[in-house]
C-alpha cells in the first residue's frame, strides 16, 4: 500500500501521512461516477442549481477552516486565504444564480425554413487536475459548471494540498449532492494516464506546468478526449508616460507578491517608457520593501513561505543566474537563513536573453524591470515570450490602450487594472500559456455537448 506525506512550507514539518488508491479503487471511482452520470443530468437545473448554492454557503460558513488549511499546507497568508474562499463561493453563487439562462436553447434562423436550437448538454464524467496555488479557487471554477452543466466529476488535487482537497469533497457531500457525482481521488501520475485512457471518461482540464500539460495533452490526444490546460504566463505590465504612477505602482507590487508570486498571472515583467523609468523603480522598490515574509498564519504576513523547498531553490537559481550575468539587483535575491521555504520580495533590472530570466517563468515574488523608448518597442517585448496568458495597460489614452490591448498577443488584457477573476470573466490564454477557457459561459461550454436540434 503507498502512501505519502505531506511536508509543512513554513517549518519542514510532516503534517499528515496519506493513503494512496489502489487501481481497483481507481476504477470504482470511475464507476460509480459514470453510473451517477445519467440520474444527474437527468434532474432539473433547479437541482442542480440548489447544490451549487448549499456548495457556496458551505464555503462561507467553512472559511476559518479552509482558510487555516490553505495557510499551513502552502503557506497562503491567512488574509489571502480568506478572500480566496470569498472568490471560490462567488463562483458556485454565480452558476447557481445564472444557471437557467446558461444553459437555455441558443434559437438558430435557419435561411431555407424551418426551426432548430443549439441546446447545452452535458457530456459525461470528466477529470479536473488540480494545481497547489490556488488550492480553493482552483476546484471551483472547474466543479461549479461542470455541476451545473450536468456532468460528474473526478478530482485528483495536488498531494501538497491533500487536506483542502479532503475538506472541499466533505463540503460537496454536506451540500446533498447524489453518491458519484464528485469523486476525489488521491492518485499516482500513472493511474492518472489509465483514466484518461478509459472510454467512459470524456474530457480532461489540468491547470499545472507546461511540462504537464504536454503529458496531459498528448494522452488526450491519444484517445481522443476534450482537454483544456491552463499552464504558465509571464504577464507584461506596461506603463507609459502618462499613466497614473501611483495605481500603477500600488497594482504592480499586489500583481508581482500578492500569493508569494505563485500566480500563473502575477504581473512578472513590468514595461515601463524611459521617461518614467526612474520613477517607477525607486517606487516599485519602496513598495516591494513593505511584502514582508512570515508566518502566514500570522495577520501581518504578506508573503508566506513559498510552496515548496523545491520551488524556492528554482526561484533562486534563476535569480542567481541572471546577477551572475549582469543584472542589477535592487532589492532581496538571499535566501535567508532558517527554517521554511522563504524568499523575500526581489526586484531584478538589466535583465537580458541570455538569462533564465527572460525566458522563463518566475514563479516566486521576482519582479523584473525593462526600460523602452516607445510603445512599439513596449509591445514587441511584451510580446517577445512564449507564454501569452494575462497583461496590464497603463495609460490614460483609452484609444492608444484599446490599440495596444488588440495588439498583445495574450488571452486577456487590464486597462489600467489587474487581471482579476471574477465568476463571469473568462479566464484563459495562449500559445504555451493553455488551450481553452474556464469561468463565465466559455467555462460551461468546454466539456458540453453543443448539440443542434432540428424543430421543423
Amino acid at each position: 500500500m503507498h502512501t505519502y506525506k505531506t511536508i509543512s512550507p513554513l517549518n519542514g514539518e510532516v503534517l499528515a501521512e496519506y493513503t494512496m488508491m489502489t487501481d481497483t479503487e481507481v476504477t470504482a471511482a470511475l464507476t460509480r461516477a459514470t453510473d451517477a452520470y445519467r440520474d444527474w443530468a437527468g434532474v432539473g437545473v433547479d437541482d442542480r442549481v440548489a447544490v451549487l448554492a448549499r456548495i457556496a454557503e458551505l464555503h462561507r460558513e467553512r472559511s476559518a477552516e479552509l482558510a487555516e488549511a490553505m495557510a499551513t499546507e502552502m503557506g497562503k497568508p491567512l488574509a489571502q486565504a480568506e478572500g480566496e474562499v470569498v472568490l471560490s463561493a462567488s463562483i458556485y453563487d454565480y452558476y447557481a444564480r445564472a444557471g437557467a439562462r446558461l444553459l437555455a436553447d441558443e434559437v438558430i434562423e435557419i435561411k431555407v425554413g424551418g426551426r432548430a436550437v443549439v441546446r447545452t448538454a452535458p457530456t459525461g464524467p470528466v477529470l479536473g487536475i488540480m494545481p497547489w496555488n490556488f488550492p480553493l479557487y482552483q476546484v471551483a471554477r472547474f466543479v461549479a459548471p461542470n455541476l451545473l452543466l450536468g456532468n460528474t466529476v473526478l478530482l485528483k488535487h495536488a498531494r501538497s494540498c491533500t487536506r483542502t482537497a479532503l475538506l472541499i469533497d466533505a463540503i460537496v457531500a454536506d451540500a446533498n449532492t447524489p453518491k458519484g457525482v464528485y469523486e476525489n481521488l488521491i492518485v499516482s501520475s500513472s493511474q492518472i494516464g489509465d483514466l484518461i485512457a478509459d472510454d467512459r471518461l470524456r474530457g480532461v482540464s489540468l491547470t499545472g506546468s507546461e511540462e504537464a500539460g504536454r503529458i496531459v495533452a498528448t494522452q488526450a490526444g491519444r484517445h481522443l478526449k476534450k482537454c483544456v490546460l491552463e499552464l504558465g504566463g509571464s504577464d507584461p505590465f506596461i506603463v507609459l508616460p502618462d499613466a497614473d504612477l501611483d495605481l500603477a505602482l500600488d497594482l504592480a507590487a499586489t500583481g508581482r507578491f500578492s500569493n508569494a508570486g505563485q500566480s500563473c498571472t502575477s504581473s512578472k515583467r513590468m514595461i515601463v517608457h524611459s521617461d518614467v523609468y526612474d520613477r517607477f523603480l525607486e517606487g516599485f522598490v519602496a513598495r516591494a520593501r513593505q511584502w514582508n515574509t512570515g508566518d502566514p498564519l500570522n495577520p501581518e504576513t504578506r508573503i508566506g513561505p513559498m510552496a515548496s523547498e523545491s520551488g524556492r531553490q528554482e526561484i533562486a537559481e534563476q535569480v542567481e543566474d541572471a546577477v551572475s550575468k549582469g543584472a542589477g539587483l535592487h532589492l532581496g535575491g538571499v535566501v535567508p537563513d532558517g527554517p521554511g521555504a522563504f524568499y523575500p520580495a526581489t526586484v531584478l533590472t538589466d535583465v537580458t536573453p541570455d538569462m533564465r530570466a527572460y525566458a522563463e517563468e518566475l514563479f516566486g515574488p521576482v519582479a523584473v524591470l525593462y526600460k523602452v523608448d516607445s510603445v512599439e518597442e513596449a509591445v514587441a517585448l511584451a510580446n517577445d515570450s512564449r507564454f501569452g496568458l494575462g497583461s496590464a495597460v497603463f495609460t490614460r489614452d483609452e484609444d492608444l490602450a484599446a490599440d495596444i490591448a488588440e495588439r498583445l498577443e495574450v488571452g486577456m488584457v487590464g486597462l489600467n487594472t489587474l487581471i482579476r477573476s471574477q465568476p463571469d470573466m473568462p479566464f484563459g490564454g495562449v500559445k504555451a500559456s493553455g488551450i481553452g477557457r474556464e469561468l463565465g459561459r466559455l467555462g460551461l461550454d468546454e466539456f458540453a455537448n453543443k448539440k443542434t436540434v432540428r424543430l421543423s
